[in-house]
C-alpha cells in the first residue's frame, strides 16, 4: 500500500494481526553481526484490554545477539570503521568508546567475533551482570565516578582518544552518525513491514537519542501522519538506564530536538512500576528503559482511547531484565 493512501488511525485487521506473528527464521551458522534486527513486535494486549480501538506493540530487541537495541548502531559503527581500514583484526587497534552497558556489551560481542580490542569507558555503579557480561566478553574497562553519570565517562573517553589517538579509534556513539543511521535503514523499514503501514504513533527513549532520530527520520518519509514522540527522565539523576535528561547532560551531537511531536518525561519509579507489572501479566521481564517506554505509550494509549480515536502505537523494548536483577526495585510492591 502506498504511503500516501495511509489513514493515521487505520484500525487494525486480522491480517495486520497474523503478520505480528511471523518471525524470520533463524540463519544456520550465521556470525553474530549477520543476526542483527529483524527482532519481533509483540502485542501488549492486557495493558490495553480497557481501551478499544488501540494497540500497543513493542519491538524486542533483547533478541538481538547481544542482548539489546544496541546492537544496531555498534554493528553499522564497527562495520563503517572497518570499511575505512580502522580495528582491522590484529592490527592491535582498539575501539573506545564510553558507554553505560548496552553498547558496550554489543561492541564487546562484535570484537570478540570479529578480532578488534575493546576498551569501554563507564561509570562503576553500573549493574553486576553487565560488568560481568563485559568481563566474559574480554573487554577492557576504565572505570569512572558514578557521581558524573555518563556524562563522565563520555569525558574520560575522549581523553583517551586525544592522549594515544595511534592506538585507538574512538567510535563516538553520541556523535557518530552511522548510529542513527542503523534504525533508519532497519528499525524504521522493520517496523512499518511488521504493521502493514498502519502504525499511528511510535515511542522511542533518548540516550544517544540515535533509535528516535532515525527511526523518526524513516517513519516521517514513510507517513508523515505518524506521531513520534521521545521519553526521557524527568530529572537528571534517575535510575532510566542509557537515557539522557538533555535538559542537564552533554547533549549528542545526533540529537535533533526539532524532531520530536511530544516529549514526555518520565520517573524513575514509575518505570520501576511498569517494570514489575508487565512481569506479573504480560509474561515480560524488560529491562528499565523498556518499561519507560512502555508506560510513556501507555500514557498516549489512554489518551486516544478517551479521545475515541483507534490507534496503533509501537515503542522500543531495548533489553530485557536480565542485567537488572540485581536491583532491589523488584522486591517493592
Amino acid at each position: 500500500m502506498a504511503a500516501g493512501t495511509i489513514s493515521a488511525h487505520a484500525p487494525a485487521d486480522p491480517a495486520f494481526a497474523s503478520n505480528l506473528e511471523k518471525a524470520p527464521a533463524p540463519l544456520f551458522g550465521a556470525v553474530p553481526h549477520e543476526r542483527v534486527g529483524d527482532t519481533p513486535l509483540l502485542r501488549l494486549g492486557k495493558l490495553t484490554a480497557r481501551l478499544p480501538g488501540v494497540q500497543l506493540l513493542g519491538k524486542a530487541e533483547w533478541t538481538n545477539p547481544g542482548g539489546s537495541v544496541k546492537d544496531r548502531a555498534a554493528t553499522a559503527i564497527v562495520k563503517a570503521a572497518q570499511a575505512q581500514g580502522r580495528i582491522l583484526p590484529g592490527s592491535g587497534e582498539h575501539l573506545l568508546d564510553a558507554t553505560s552497558g548496552n553498547t558496550g556489551i554489543a561492541y564487546a560481542m562484535l570484537g570478540s567475533a570479529m578480532g578488534f580490542g575493546v576498551t569501554l569507558c563507564m561509570p562503576t555503579n553500573v549493574s553486576p551482570e553487565r560488568k560481568r557480561i563485559l568481563a566474559a566478553y574480554g573487554a577492557q574497562v576504565v572505570w569512572t565516578d558514578p557521581g558524573d553519570g555518563s556524562d563522565g565517562a563520555i569525558r574520560k573517553a575522549r581523553e583517551l582518544a586525544a592522549a594515544e589517538p595511534g592506538r585507538y579509534f574512538y567510535a563516538d556513539q553520541y556523535g557518530n552518525e552511522n548510529n542513527w543511521q542503523a534504525h533508519y535503514h532497519t528499525t524504521a523499514n522493520e517496523i512499518w513491514r511488521q504493521t502493514d503501514g498502519r502504525l499511528t504513533h511510535f515511542v522511542a527513549g533518548l540516550g544517544t537519542s540515535g533509535t528516535f532520530t532515525g527511526t523518526t527520520r524513516r517513519l516521517r518519509e514513510l507517513n508523515p501522519a505518524i506521531q513520534c514522540i521521545s521519553m526521557q527522565p524527568d530529572s537528571p539523576f534517575n535510575g532510566l538506564e542509557g537515557m539522557k535528561h538533555m535538559a542537564t547532560a552533554i547533549v549528542p551531537p545526533i540529537y535533533d530536538p526539532a524532531l520530536a511531536d511530544r516529549n514526555l518525561e518520565m520517573e524513575t519509579e514509575r518505570a520501576h512500576r511498569m517494570a514489575r507489572l508487565l512481569g506479573k501479566t504480560e509474561g515480560l521481564l524488560v529491562g528499565v528503559s523498556a518499561a519507560g517506554n512502555i508506560a510513556a505509550s501507555l500514557q498516549i494509549a489512554e489518551e486516544e482511547a478517551a479521545a475515541g480515536r483507534s490507534a496503533v502505537i509501537v515503542t522500543i523494548l531495548c533489553d530485557a531484565a536480565d542485567k537488572y536483577l540485581s536491583e532491589r526495585f523488584w522486591e517493592e510492591q
